[in-house]
């Protein structure tokens, strides 16, 4: 397999960089638990996660109480961020390893940057609770009237913000939804394996490399 050196590096954030399972989880058990709804297991959230908050916010009720109209689509998450407001914050933590990653990638000075489905205010908001030691070049979250991964549109906005060829940048992600968003941008498909997903789907998705730790990404910039 080619060690061809990156020159920038877009990462996916819940289950990249941060874990943000519990918290999420915790937050699609209050909508449930608001309608009277059974909570759903921990590890339940891992396949709730990754197609954005409406998404999460509609798949975690039943198939047949799953709100379909505009408007109940629109109370369902309403009701998911005003949980998510309250919980984001509880159990939240970069993964092992994330920040000396980061530490090394700017201190080389290799531009980086966070691709999410998830909403573009919670985004920002965790990069910069939770990663505000870093300097992030741009910070692209789920924004009304934009595509959503795997559409590459976040992925390519943010290559021209860095100003560097798709070609040329790194896409880390924990879902098949990434790896198919960088196979789409025409940029290098990066698994992770500490994240939400199985290996499995990342190789299936086409990744080219799985990262058994963080460090692991530092062989493929410079």
């Amino acid at each position: 397999m080619s060690l061809t050196k990156a020159k920038a590096v877009l990462f996916d954030l819940d289950g990249t960089l941060l874990d943000t399972l519990q918290d999420l989880a915790t937050s699609g058990n209050e909508v449930l638990a608001g309608r009277g709804l059974p909570p759903h297991p921990l590890d339940a959230y891992r396949t709730f996660i990754g197609n954005g908050m409406v998404n999460l916010a509609r798949d975690v009720f039943p198939p047949e109480m799953r709100p379909e109209t505009e408007e109940q689509i629109a109370a369902v998450l309403e009701e998911y961020r005003a949980a998510y407001s309250r919980n984001w914050t509880k159990t939240t933590v970069p993964f092992p390893g994330i920040a000396g990653v980061l530490d090394r990638l700017v201190a080389d000075r290799i531009p980086i940057g966070v691709v999410s489905n998830k909403a573009h205010d919670f985004t920002l908001q965790c990069v910069e609770t939770f990663l505000g030691d870093w300097k992030w070049d741009v910070l692209i979250g789920a924004r009304e009237g934009h595509p959503r991964k795997p559409d590459p549109a976040g992925a390519l906005e943010a290559a021209a913000v860095l100003g560097v060829a798709p070609e040329d940048c790194l896409f880390v992600g924990d879902s098949d939804v990434d790896m198919m968003t960088a196979k789409a941008a025409g940029m290098r498909a990066i698994g992770v394996s500490w994240g939400f997903r199985p290996v499995e789907e990342l190789n299936w998705a086409g990744a080219e490399v799985i990262l058994e730790t963080p460090a692991d990404l530092l062989a493929w910039v410079g």
